[in-house]
């Protein structure tokens, strides 16, 4: 795999092991990645490469003031070519939660649930390789 032309993902998660499987299968997918715990340190992490992030991947709770619904809302305002999925356990979103173009995935979540909703639903310009040839 070249990845230099990967795309970059930011994945965040406050799980360390829940952060290390996401960035694993989106990995696998043909990105490269950025990792955050909080919405704060997402923020610093878009603010240094933004625009190189073609894709958001986040859980929905998180410690400190920014939840993972704010963060979508957030980057969606700031970095609008980003694409946002938002991953959650516990909470199942309500259309107002998230930016129109955000998606859902719930946990636990494996490789293939997730390389299948990121084939359908981003546009074929911020797919890796693997998830353009998989379709």
């Amino acid at each position: 795999m070249n990845t230099s032309t990967s795309p970059y993902a930011l994945v965040v998660d406050d799980d360390p092991m829940i952060l290390m499987h996401a960035c694993d299968i989106l990995e696998e997918a043909g990105f490269r990645f950025y990792e955050a715990g909080t919405g704060a340190e997402a923020i610093e992490v878009l603010e240094r490469h933004g625009d190189s992030v073609t894709l958001l991947f986040s859980d929905v709770e998180m410690p400190g003031e920014m939840n993972g619904f704010a963060l979508a809302r957030h980057v969606d305002a700031h970095w609008p070519h980003i694409e946002i999925v938002i991953s959650s356990g516990r909470i199942n979103p309500s259309p107002e939660d998230m930016p129109e173009k955000a998606t859902f995935i719930g946990k636990p979540f494996d490789s293939q649930t997730v390389h299948s909703h990121l084939a359908m639903k981003l546009p074929d310009g911020k797919k890796p390789e693997q998830l353009r040839q998989a379709v």
